[in-house]
This record gives C-alpha cells, structure tokens and sequence, in this order.
C-alpha cells in the first residue's frame, strides 16, 4: 500500500507564505488609503485601511505643477535606462575575465573586488574626485557613474558566469572567435537570467537615486524625481509647522494635506517600478539561484 503524504506540513507552508504576502501586501494598501483620506479625518481618526473620508486634495497637489514633475520623471528615466544599461554592460565585462580559471590574474582581481566591498575612500575624497578632478559637478554623469560599479554585484555575476561550460568558449576559439566577439555574441546571451535580475535591482537603485543628485546638483535643471519630492515634502512640512502660518490666512498652510500628500508623492515616485517588476520576476529564481557564490 502507498502511504499517504501528510497534508499539514504543505497546509503550514501556505499559510506561512499568506502570512508573509500580507505583511508585505497591508503597508501599500494603507499608503494608498492614506493618500485618497482627507487630512481632517487623518489628524482625527489616525491611519485606516478604508478611508473615512475620500478626498484627492493630495494628488491635485502633487500634479497641480505638471511641468516641474514631468521633467522629474524625464531626468529620472534617463538616468536610470542609461545607468543600469552600462552598469550591466560594465558589471559583465568585469565579471568574465575574472571568472576565467585560465585568466592569470582572476584570484588577485577578485580579491581587490571583493576588498572594495569592505573598504572605501570615504565621502570627503569621494566628492573631491567627481568636482576637481572629473569635473562632473552639475552634469547628468554625475547621477550615472557612481553606481555604474558595484563589487556585489560583480561577485554575483562572477558566480553566474562560472556555471557556463568552458567548452563553449574553447569551441568557439577553434572556430576563429576572438574574446570580445565571444563575450559579446556567446556569453552575454547565455547570461540573461542574470543580467535581468541585476538589472531590475541596478534600476531600483537609478530610480530611487537622491544623495548623489543632492551632493553635485546646484540648479534645478537635472534633479530627479526623488529628490524633487524630497525638498517639495519638506518644504510643504516647514510651511506648514511654521510661525507664518498663524497670520498668513490668505495661504492657509496649517491646512496644508501634508499626510496625504507625502504617501501621494511615495505612489507617484514609485508607481513605474511596480509596473516593471512583474515582467522580470520570471528571471528571478534563476537568476540568483544559478549566480549564488560558492562557499
């Protein structure tokens, strides 16, 4: 007779994972709710799920300037298809040599990328390299360069690229192929899983890109989206604590929606990578699975 498997184990796994979905689920659903509630009701009733009182003040607010926003959006999109294309492009030219057994120098290169991981200049010579000696003060590379490398996600690559098959490269340098023309035509198709994994969390760090903005930007003409939101939030928040507010009633900044208008803007910023993310989640497990370091 064939034992039955017992269903409690499977019936503890579901619920575990439901348990977690939800945790992850309930904080946006009440960003939401926050952003759609009047600020009365929220400075009276506090946070809800289901809003006592439905009010768009918050949203009118946020897209009352549309110009300002739109080109918040633009700088922000641009930086981040161009930094995570040539972060991914960069990560995985790094990353093949070094995953080469037949490389002469792979233990000493990967030792120095690894000792980065540990080890920096700091912020003091960090921001004296890009003014003085790069001079990308003021520029869009300023926002695009500094995250252009990352060692973890170097050592991911690496980890990936050390399952592919060495007979295929030695199989294509007997047809006459050069090392770039196999990076190229032979490697960086093989390593899709990989580069689409890292390549959504390179974008999520381009998108979310406010402390370089903050430290090279002076004008107005190249701030992101995010760091456009910051100073519109914080300056909505200092008028509205502020003494003015007292006297000026023409302006009416004790009422300013500053709740409302601060979970608004976190949806707005963030609306275009929730979109993103499912086209991408395909690659995920393989990704990290098969690009885990070995021990």
């Amino acid at each position: 007779m064939i034992a039955k498997s017992n269903p409690l184990p499977h019936l503890f796994i579901n619920v575990f994972f439901i348990v977690v979905c939800l945790f992850i689920a309930l904080p946006f659903v009440l960003v939401i709710s926050i952003s759609l509630s009047s600020e009365t009701s929220l400075q009276q009733l506090g946070y809800r799920f289901i809003p006592s009182e439905w009010s768009f003040e918050a949203y009118r607010i946020v897209f009352e300037k549309p110009g300002t926003l739109l080109r918040g959006y633009g700088v922000t999109f641009l930086i981040t298809v161009l930094g995570t294309a040539l972060s991914l492009f960069m990560t995985a030219l790094m990353a093949y040599p070094i995953s080469r057994t037949d490389f002469r120098y792979n233990r000493p290169i990967t030792f120095y990328v690894f000792f980065t991981m540990l080890f920096n200049g700091g912020l003091i010579p960090f921001y004296i390299l890009m003014t003085q000696y790069l001079h990308l003060k003021n520029t869009l590379a300023a926002l695009i360069i500094p995250a252009v490398m990352s060692p973890f996600n170097i050592m991911i690559m690496k980890g990936f690229l050390d399952k592919i098959s060495k007979e295929i490269i030695e199989s294509a340098k007997m047809d006459g192929a050069k090392e770039f023309r196999i990076f190229l035509t032979i490697i960086l198709p093989l390593s899709t899983p990989a580069l689409a994994t890292l390549g959504l969390f390179i974008a999520f760090g381009y998108w979310n890109e406010w402390f370089y903005a903050m430290l090279f930007l002076d004008g107005d003409k190249y701030i992101p989206l995010q760091l456009l939101l910051v100073r519109i939030l914080s300056q909505a928040e200092f008028l509205a604590n502020s003494p003015m507010a007292e006297v000026a009633d023409k302006l009416r900044f004790a009422e300013f929606p500053t709740l409302s208008v601060r979970m608004a803007m976190a949806i707005v910023a963030g609306g275009p990578m929730l979109i993103v993310f499912p086209f991408f989640q395909k690659y995920f497990v393989k990704g990290i699975t098969v690009g885990s370091l070995k021990g």
